[in-house]
């Protein structure tokens, strides 16, 4: 089902139990924050903090705090659906380019009509302030030695200067003044490549953020998609209903019709930049204070009853786990078109997205490890990861236990690691450079004869009749006992891969 408001998501998970209501006199400086973290270190609920120290509007916090709760923003009774649905609907796009595939999506059948709808009102704009003042949110201050407060859960809108095409970001907002944002846009990011474009034109850029709405818009902000593919038109397709929007008061901008907030105002992009941090983000650290553009607000448009959305980074795990687990498990599918010999892919809340990436491969050529490493380091957003690691696929790299096994057990550290320079995310302080520094490939598949490998053995794995008839008396002997954790297939002996006669494969 679509959410037409926010509000109405937190009722669907109120009657699920799902939701707190907090009547306690709470502020947004640090203590929304260190109850929220609590919360979703423990798999705890969503809140919603009606009577906060400071703003004047509720707080909705850790609504993406576990798999149920995510797989309902976006619609779904689990967000796997939508995955294996995109890959199916991917596989019906003639191009064979990775990016090729993903430019398709808006003109696959389907996806036609999730194409988002302009409509000449909505309730984001039922208040309009043209003198705003953005003390009047309830912007949390999330860690101790943040710089100030910050705007953590945005849906930052911009558009192309050349071709028009918008983008919709994630990006924390520091507060500077009553009309004042500094925006956290990072080197790599679209609206970035925007600012520059529209600083190459002397022009100013009109930015539009929305918050709120369908939670599925905010997702969808999060998500690495490709420059050309609208995130709205995404957020449809998740939806499966498409994305009201309206003329911006403002900027012109189209922005979301059912949002609870959207702020709008320019950039000058000939004025210096300001200082904007410290701030404790999601890889646990705070990430330093650095020069950034400002955000001149000029217009607040609202609901008459808006709810103000937030999150908390920091230490892992936190929220945002889930927003990493849905993007790995959606964007799987397209990984496959490029490199169909992906089985499966996890990133680890402890890698905290760009630090650590497992895949297995069903192997079928020596070197086959080694290539997925090098080509995935030059697709998209996977060009951050700063360690890769490659496993066969009878190992489930969804239980990190028995991939560290696996991994320790495999690799010879002389042969089987792969060390590059490259591009890194911009907050990965252990870094050498700003946004550049060394990225570690490891390939744990079995060695081949052909790799250097000698006679390889195999897992220890019981006759499958045996750990039946066995599995059968143990539940008897033990009622209620969990399901044991054992690979999902059976090894396979050690390969050897032989070229035909003459070198060519036919």
């Amino acid at each position: 089902m679509a959410y037409r408001s926010l509000r109405e998501f937190l009722d669907r998970l109120e009657g699920a139990g799902e939701l707190v209501r907090v009547k306690d006199r709470v502020d947004p400086v640090l203590e929304m924050a260190a109850i929220a973290d609590r919360a979703a270190k423990q798999g705890g609920p969503a809140f919603l903090f009606e009577n906060p120290a400071s703003g004047a509007f509720p707080v909705a916090m850790n609504l993406f705090g576990t798999r149920r709760r995510t797989s309902w923003a976006l619609s779904s009774d689990d967000f796997e659906d939508h995955a294996r649905e995109l890959g199916a609907l991917l596989k019906t796009a003639p191009p064979q380019s990775f990016w090729d595939k993903l430019k398709m999506l808006p003109k696959l059948g389907k996806l036609a009509a999730m194409a988002p709808k302009h409509v000449s009102s909505g309730a984001s704009q039922e208040v309009v302030d043209r003198e705003p003042d953005l003390r009047k949110l309830p912007v949390l201050t999330t860690w101790p030695h943040d710089g100030g407060p910050f705007v953590t859960l945005p849906q930052v809108i911009t558009r192309d200067p050349e071709t028009g095409i918008r983008n919709v970001g994630m990006y924390r907002l520091q507060v500077l003044g009553p009309r004042r944002l500094a925006m956290h846009w990072q080197l790599h990011k679209t609206a970035t490549a925007h600012y520059r474009g529209y600083r190459k034109r002397g022009e100013r850029m009109p930015v539009a953020i929305a918050l709120g709405g369908d939670p599925a818009l905010t997702y969808c902000a999060s998500a690495p998609l490709p420059p050309n593919v609208d995130e709205y038109l995404f957020a449809g397709f998740l939806r499966g209903e498409a994305v009201r929007t309206v003329k911006g008061v403002a900027t012109g901008l189209d922005v979301p019709a059912d949002a609870d907030f959207v702020i709008e105002g320019f950039v000058d992009t000939a004025a210096p930049l300001v200082r904007e941090g410290p701030f404790g983000d999601h890889t646990g650290f705070y990430s330093l204070a650095d020069d950034y553009p400002a955000l001149d607000v000029v217009a607040v448009t609202h609901r008459r009853d808006p709810i103000y959305p937030a999150t908390v980074v920091g230490p892992p795990p936190v929220e945002d786990q889930w927003l990493g687990k849905a993007t790995e498990r959606l964007f799987l599918p397209m990984l496959q078109l490029i490199f169909p010999e992906i089985v499966d892919m996890a990133m680890p809340v402890e890698g905290v997205f760009h630090n650590l990436c497992l895949l297995s491969i069903k192997k079928e050529h020596p070197g086959q490890a080694k290539k997925v490493i090098h080509g995935l380091w030059g697709s998209g957003q996977m060009a951050q990861t700063k360690t890769l690691v490659v496993f066969d696929d009878d190992v489930d790299v969804q239980d990190v236990s028995q991939a560290a096994w696996r991994a320790f057990a495999n690799v010879d550290v002389k042969r089987d690691l792969v060390v590059a320079d490259g591009p890194v995310d911009v907050l990965d302080h252990a870094a050498g450079h700003f946004a550049f520094g060394g990225k570690l490939g490891v390939d744990a598949t079995r060695k081949w004869r052909e790799e250097g490998g000698r006679e390889w053995p195999e897992v220890c794995v019981h006759p499958p009749e045996v750990v039946a008839r066995m599995d059968a008396l143990y539940a008897r002997l033990v009622p209620g006992a969990p399901e044991p954790r054992r690979p999902n297939i059976a090894p396979p002996k050690a390969a050897s891969w032989t070229p035909p006669q003459g070198g060519n494969l036919q």
